[in-house]
């Protein structure tokens, strides 16, 4: 059976590039508002605590989310491949919106101390848990194949937009009604992704992707869907190393652009506007490449192209502990953000286009839980490391590991010559 869009009462529509699609356009605009109230979720949740509560204690609200997100995350891909992503991102969307405004009207009608933000941050990472995955496997249902690089940097580009507009928003929403106002602009925000997630049209799934759709495959067990999920990636040419690729590069690079570098700009003594300086550099690198994705729609030898630029990154990353001054540190910042944009673009794509669509959920949440579990494990290491030893050895050793993601995907053939489809 081909793979078509389908609604009720419409026919199946043509293939034309993603930034031309208007129901791909509809999907791109319920992502951007839901990230963008979700920036705002998090300045409002940050500012709240740090009000009500001790600096430990708003610590603690903070992390909360982050536990039931990484344990619960590889459930949540099952959900996503069960349910269909795209019910799943509405639902998930409705219970975040109802939840943020439900703390907003709390705290607009009383003063109820931590626990209603500490059981707000919760419930979001537990909806995180099943939210990620079906967002990641949702672009295989609303585009074809040969769109979905593309869909990569459209994608970029929209993450982007909600971190630079989401802050500002967030700040300005609680300079002027405080943290009340702040959760209800976020609930609002994530509200509007409703209606235009519903509009949404989403793919058949191509006949050769609906071995896990047949109704003995229905009836068998979560656990089952899981183990077979992580089978089926264990035993792909492209996903098994792919991931592990992205597992180290995320590990290599998530210490050095934190924490590692508010204690860099500390140590040269370049303060917090040299800081702001060197993360926009990266953010305008990170932009510039999801923007030439969008443009392009497709880059060639994108297993080699992923695996250049993690390896090139490394070697910036190093580098980046060892530069003169502010200005210096701002250009290799560009230079990691484009080569760092450029490998999660192409892994992202080869992630989409690789994976059989009826596991793209599954796929997606291990893919997460490396990169939003694991990954920021290296935080807390890479602060005692920087104590005991200094930045340069420990900016040096992240690179190093980040550089073996590189060297996975150029001596795994599967995946150097991985290609996204034309």
């Amino acid at each position: 059976m081909p793979s078509t869009l389908t609604a009720p009462g419409t026919a199946p529509a043509a293939e034309r590039p993603a930034h031309r699609d208007p129901n791909l356009l509809r999907w791109l605009a319920a992502y951007t508002s839901s990230m963008t109230g979700d920036s705002v979720y998090y300045i409002a949740l940050s500012w709240a605590a740090v009000q009500t509560g001790s600096p430990s204690q708003a610590g603690v609200v903070m992390a909360v989310s982050a536990l039931p997100r990484a344990l619960l995350m590889l459930g949540g891909g099952v959900i996503a491949d069960r349910l269909g992503p795209r019910r799943v991102v509405i639902g998930s969307d409705a219970v975040r919106c109802a939840a943020v405004l439900a703390v907003a009207a709390l705290l607009f009608l009383t003063t109820p101390g931590l626990w209603p933000l500490a059981a707000l941050a919760l419930v979001f990472g537990t909806v995180d848990a099943v939210f990620m995955p079906a967002v990641g496997a949702l672009p295989a249902r609303v585009t074809t194949r040969g769109q979905l690089a593309r869909v990569q940097g459209m994608r970029g580009l929209g993450i982007r937009f909600a971190s630079v507009v989401g802050a500002p928003l967030g700040g300005l929403a609680v300079a002027v009604g405080g943290a009340a106002a702040a959760f209800g602009l976020a609930g609002l925000l994530i509200a509007v992704s409703l209606p235009l997630l519903i509009a949404v049209r989403v793919r058949d799934l191509p006949a050769d992707d609906t071995a896990d759709d047949t109704p003995a495959a229905r009836r068998g067990t979560a656990w089952r869907d899981l183990t077979g999920g992580l089978g089926y990636i264990r035993r792909h040419r492209v996903l098994a190393p792919l991931i592990l690729a992205i597992a180290l590069g995320d590990l290599g690079f998530v210490g050095p652009l934190n924490v590692g570098l508010t204690l860099l700009a500390d140590e040269r003594g370049w303060g917090a506007s040299g800081m702001g300086w060197v993360l926009a550099g990266f953010g305008v690198g990170a932009g510039a490449v999801s923007l030439l994705l969008t443009v392009r729609g497709r880059l060639p030898r994108a297993g080699q192209v992923a695996g250049w630029a993690i390896l090139a990154g490394s070697c910036a990353i190093g580098a980046l502990a060892f530069v003169p001054g502010v200005a210096a540190a701002v250009g290799i910042a560009l230079l990691i953000g484009l080569l760092a944009g450029l490998s999660g673009a192409m892994c992202g794509a080869l992630l989409q286009t690789q994976t059989d669509a009826a596991y793209l959920g599954r796929v997606t949440a291990v893919s997460g839980l490396v990169s939003l579990g694991f990954a920021p494990l290296s935080m807390p290491l890479s602060a005692a490391a920087i104590g005991l030893w200094g930045t340069g050895p420990v900016f040096v050793a992240s690179a190093a590991v980040c550089g073996l993601g590189g060297v996975i995907a150029l001596s795994v053939p599967g995946l150097r010559r991985a290609e996204l489809p034309k």
